[in-house]
């Protein structure tokens, strides 16, 4: 697991990538490697897991010239490409998953991907041809992040993170116009663009190729097939899948919120590691909504060490700060802080690796916003109610609150809502398949996947997710439509695993209580009061500040979640917004 940057087509100088390197070391500490060349470079900040004795980056292979490569993340059939590649001459001076990447691509060229089983990004630079060409990838579900910009003569700068990104020579840090409806109609951006103008994320699944100064061609890869599969198929394939990413060169645990997902995969990893240290996230005080009662009750039956983390909700100011630098664009669910918080007392405790439940909402259709569109009867339009659930805030209270000229703009511009809407309208797929679809394709990689991405490696720890597994989500894919409806095959497969007081509870997601600290007195309030003060909304012109004041003494008389929500999307940007311009003018910071 690692950081990587680099560029093609263009110069960069070492304090340049030196730079690039240091606004990301956080999540690759021990080692840092970089190899130029006339018009290319490739960057590393390595976390060593796989053989931390090998693997150093870049990689090179005396049987595979002229290729040079690195990596960000995990291949979890390196054994088996291993075998098959020494078959074939290669020779290997080391365990490291990434060390067969050249080797791999001298065989398959641009195709090397379709042969790789897990999380990654990873880029090559072919020197062997007359015209260099470089390869992005990334995997299928996109865990693993790549963000590029690619300049008007075909040069391509990329890194694993977007501050990164920001200290190549060129690259600008331009909020989009569009930002602020994006934050609050579905919470952080989605799909390939990004909150600022000219940087874009590489797809999930996609592979991307330059040539010379021809700039990138994206392509995606085509999907893996799914075939049918009974629901008792789906607890063997996650518990394999578990146990096969339970196995690391460095000290592993996992993440128990105390719900059904994360308790599968604690259970399931219970049973390959012993002991298996297990991590729950509280807040100091009497909160609503605390979950460490049946987070205990999961670790109680699989018999796991459990550690209680307690976070003082006074340290929450200078968390958002670290949040939104580290994530780079707004994200306006306050799961941030929690993430944050949960990964860095996971290193502070010695782990390099953790286990989560993510992906299993999306994939088997547990968010309740689904279970409301699937129970729309037929013929009505479920998509208006399903589209706003995604956001911050419903469409009327965006348009209450933005100035007339900020609404015009969007009307004629559209709106990321709008998008979305006319999208799962197009669909001719079943109702199951829309939902689950857009939610695996568009949403996990943007809203979940980066943020666990960037937050655990804020703390240097790499974050496996089992249901994210190619087998886990082909077998979720096979199933009958009414296995997908509210993880029903999931509570099938926990049955006999996790406590009927888990298995029984209503869904509630890992986040923190919002509405009752975003109170007079509460730790949330008087930050997000100072962040929308009339005279830094009045310098964009795109909100009204008398409308926003009103809605934030609303919530301080009356409190309700759909408010505090509002407010908090409102404050995540604002931040998001100075951290960009500070990005400017710095080289890097504290994590």
């Amino acid at each position: 697991m690692c950081r990587i940057f680099g560029s093609f087509a263009v110069a960069a100088t070492g304090p340049e990538l030196a730079t690039v390197s240091a606004r990301q070391r956080h999540g690759g500490p021990d080692e840092r490697g970089v190899l130029a060349g006339r018009g290319w470079s490739l960057g590393c900040d390595r976390l060593a897991v796989t053989d931390p004795t090998g693997g150093s980056q870049p990689f090179r292979l005396p049987t595979a010239p002229g290729v040079t490569a690195v990596l960000n993340g995990e291949i979890y059939n390196h054994h088996e490409l291993r075998r098959h590649l020494t078959a074939r001459g290669h020779h290997f001076p080391d365990a490291c998953d990434g060390s067969l990447l050249p080797a791999l691509y001298a065989e398959y060229g641009a195709a090397f991907a379709n042969h790789l089983d897990g999380m990654f990004a990873i880029a090559v630079v072919d020197l062997r041809a007359p015209l260099p060409q470089l390869v992005l990838a990334v995997d299928e579900m996109g865990m693993k992040p790549l963000h590029y910009h690619q300049g008007p003569d075909g040069a391509v700068r990329f890194a694993s993170e977007i501050p990164a990104l920001l200290a190549f020579d060129g690259v600008p840090a331009d909020p989009r116009e569009q930002t602020l409806d994006t934050v609050l109609a579905t919470k952080t951006p989605f799909g390939t663009e990004t909150a600022l103008r000219g940087i874009r994320n590489l797809p999930p699944g996609a592979t991307a190729v330059a040539r010379g100064t021809e700039g990138l061609r994206v392509l995606r890869r085509p999907p893996r097939q799914a075939a049918p599969a009974p629901a008792t198929g789906v607890l063997d394939t996650l518990r394999r899948e578990v146990h096969r990413l339970a196995d690391a060169d460095a000290p592993i645990c996992a993440i128990t919120s105390g719900g059904l997902d994360s308790g599968l995969v604690t259970a399931l990893a219970a049973e390959h590691t012993a002991p298996l240290h297990t991590f729950h996230l509280g807040y100091r005080g009497r909160w609503p909504d605390a979950e460490h009662t049946h987070a205990k009750a999961v670790a109680r039956r699989a018999r796991t060490v459990h550690h209680q983390v307690d976070v003082d909700p006074a340290e929450f100011a200078s968390l958002l700060t670290r949040t939104i630098r580290h994530l780079g664009q707004p994200n306006a669910d306050p799961i941030t802080l929690s993430t944050y918080a949960l990964f860095r007392a996971v290193r502070g405790a010695g782990f390099t690796v953790a286990l989560t439940g993510d992906g299993a909402d999306e994939l088997f259709g547990g968010y309740d916003r689904v279970r409301a569109a699937l129970a729309a009867p037929e013929g009505t339009d479920w998509t208006a109610a399903y589209v706003d659930a995604l956001g911050a805030a419903p469409r009327l209270m965006r348009e209450w609150l933005y100035t007339p000229d900020y609404r015009a703009f969007i009307a004629e511009h559209g709106s990321a809502a709008d998008r979305i809407t006319a999208e799962l309208r197009a669909s001719r797929a079943d109702r199951v398949s829309t939902l689950t679809g857009f939610e695996t394709r568009w949403r996990l990689p943007a809203y979940h996947l980066r943020r666990v991405d960037h937050l655990s490696m804020a703390s240097a720890v790499e974050a496996r997710m089992p249901f994210c597994q190619p087998a886990v989500t082909a077998v979720a894919r096979g199933l009958p439509a009414e296995q997908r409806h509210g993880k029903r095959a999931l509570y099938e497969a926990g049955r006999d695993l996790l406590p009927q007081a888990v298995l029984n509870r209503p869904k509630q997601p890992f986040t923190l209580p919002l509405a009752a600290m975003l109170v007079p007195g509460g730790p949330l309030f008087e930050p997000v009061r100072e962040l929308l003060t009339p005279s830094r909304l009045m310098r964009t012109g795109q909100l009204r500040p008398e409308r926003v004041q009103a809605l934030l003494a609303r919530h301080a008389e009356r409190p309700s979640h759909q408010d505090a929500l509002t407010l908090w999307a409102l404050a995540v940007h604002e931040l998001w917004t100075e951290v960009i311009q500070g990005l400017r003018v710095s080289v890097g910071w504290a994590a």
